[in-house]
């Protein structure tokens, strides 16, 4: 039987990647875990939605970072290999201009350089090898300071980075904009809004976001994965574990309260009318559901940290759909040639962007273009403010930003008809509904200057056993970066309850990051 405290048992609110890594990791130390979600299905921002009867990814759809899960479920007494079945991708995304202009980037670093030399020239090349040679020196440099740390402060990183991590930090220009760090390194325009478009991985601006994000260039080459059956089987892998070792789920229904009695959590109440007592709550939502009063008055100064920049939110068609033209691969990025205009839009004048990026996860595709005649499943996705809680844009506004993105499109030489296609479209309102408190930001805070890379909360709040698990908690957003927060979450509750030794990093059991 699972240990509970004083016959009372840990609650997670929230069944996203955080709140069912957390809710693994305790019942594996032999604890009682109840999970409460709101949502019939669990998974958080990991969703599929039904397209004419395909389960089209509408979430997260890029899997990074294995040895995070790698370590989950060595935890939890299993190989990834016995849960998932994933898929390495030679290419990482393919990219395109126009119909003459195309790009692919390759997991092999050569193989991108002898692309890239193809594309822009031999001094890119040698320079885009140096801008390789630096990410993964920063990566090495940042991993355990920052990721690994369950409280990184930036005196304290300074402190842990030794002499070879602070000489990687200054080497990028440690107080830069990603914007200004790439140039260093990129000459041609487009290489250049290329790897800036990482910042948006965070939710970020790249004119805005810190040179340090330039590291998750190296993330990708240390691997992507396809995952087969979609990302919702990450969350059927965690969600099978979790039950199998005890894990109670109440699926449904949404938590109303968090109770405190002597300043301390007490219990939670349930819509259903339902109290359960605990004295220890993982709270997987936005940390602004909390400081905007959305779980009791008592619990809005659980975290000090003011949010300052909304992350970005998005417009998403999932469909299915025959498009033509274009030989599509698993990810494809189709850009404009403006590109500080659509940060402008999004960032300073909170409407959609005129010019806008557009996004495509290809679901049935993987490094070789494959034609599907009867259709295949598509994720199309273009950044949009957040301010779904608000400022909303029209439908007028959402059909002409429509209309710029298939214009895009079909000048990058992809013909995608959406009048022949099964089609659900999700906006920041939709988004906000989802997600209660964020305007339908979906990566907690904007990484915006280097000090927000400190402002995020941690797992540990200021009210005694609540704790943070989520993108909007440090490490921060991403399926790999909110699985890390639901690791510390649980290690710092455990560590309150003596069952662990109390560190300052996050333990990691099985697999690795780097050699």
């Amino acid at each position: 039987m699972p240990k509970s405290l004083g016959n009372q048992p840990i609650v997670v609110i929230g069944g996203g990647i955080g709140g069912l890594v957390s809710a693994l990791d305790l019942a594996c130390a032999g604890l009682e875990v109840i999970v409460v979600e709101k949502e019939q299905q669990l998974g958080g921002k990991i969703r599929q939605i039904d397209c004419a009867g395909h389960g089209v990814d509408s979430g997260p759809t890029v899997f990074t970072m294995r040895w995070v899960f790698d370590g989950i479920f060595a935890n939890a007494g299993a190989r990834l290999e016995d849960v998932l079945r994933i898929e390495p991708l030679k290419i990482l995304a393919r990219h395109a201009w126009s119909q003459s202009e195309r790009l692919d980037l390759f997991a092999n670093r050569d193989e991108s350089a002898k692309a890239i030399e193809n594309f822009a020239g031999a001094a890119e090349a040698r320079r885009f090898i140096e801008f390789c040679e630096q990410t993964r020196k920063l990566y090495r440099a940042l991993e355990k300071p920052y990721m690994l740390s369950q409280r990184p402060s930036m005196m304290g990183m300074m402190s842990d980075l030794g002499p070879t991590g602070s000489k990687a930090l200054y080497e990028i220009g440690l107080f830069n904009d990603l914007w200004k760090s790439l140039g260093r390194y990129f000459k041609d325009p487009r290489l250049h809004q290329l790897f800036g478009r990482y910042a948006t991985y965070c939710g970020s601006s790249p004119f805005q976001a810190p040179a340090t994000l330039m590291l998750i260039a190296d993330v990708e080459m240390q691997g992507v994965w396809a995952v087969q059956g979609g990302m919702i089987a990450i969350t059927q892998a965690l969600t099978d574990r979790a039950r199998a070792k005890g894990v109670r789920f109440i699926c449904g229904v949404n938590c109303d309260e968090i109770t405190q009695r002597n300043r301390r959590v007490s219990g939670v109440r349930l819509s259903n009318g339902e109290a359960i007592q605990t004295q220890a709550v993982i709270f997987n939502g936005d940390a602004m559901a909390l400081q905007t009063g959305l779980l009791g008055e008592v619990n809005r100064h659980a975290s000090p940290i003011t949010q300052t920049t909304r992350s970005l939110s998005a417009i998403t068609w999932s469909m299915y759909a025959k498009p033509q033209g274009f030989p599509l691969v698993r990810h494809n990025v189709f850009f404009q040639s403006d590109y500080d205009s659509e940060f402008t839009d999004i960032f300073y004048r909170k409407r959609l962007p005129q010019k806008p990026t557009v996004y495509i996860c290809a679901q049935d595709q993987t490094d070789t273009h494959i034609s599907h005649p009867a259709g295949e499943r598509l994720l199309c996705l273009v950044n949009a403010p957040a301010t779904g809680d608000h400022q909303q844009p029209t439908l007028s506004e959402i059909e002409s930003c429509q209309e710029k993105s298939l214009s895009l499109l079909e000048h990058c030489g992809l013909n995608l008809s959406l009048a022949d296609a099964t089609v659900t479209r999700t906006t920041p309102q939709d988004f906000h509904r989802l997600f209660p408190a964020t305007g339908g930001a979906l990566y907690g805070q904007a990484n915006h200057g280097w000090m927000d890379t400190f402002r995020r909360p941690a797992a540990q709040t200021a009210i005694p056993g609540l704790y943070l698990a989520g993108g909007s908690a440090h490490p921060g957003a991403g399926v790999p970066m909110a699985a890390l927060s639901g690791r510390m979450a649980a290690a710092t509750l455990m560590g309150h309850l003596g069952l662990t030794k109390r560190s300052g990093r996050v333990l990691i059991s099985g697999g690795t990051s780097t050699p």
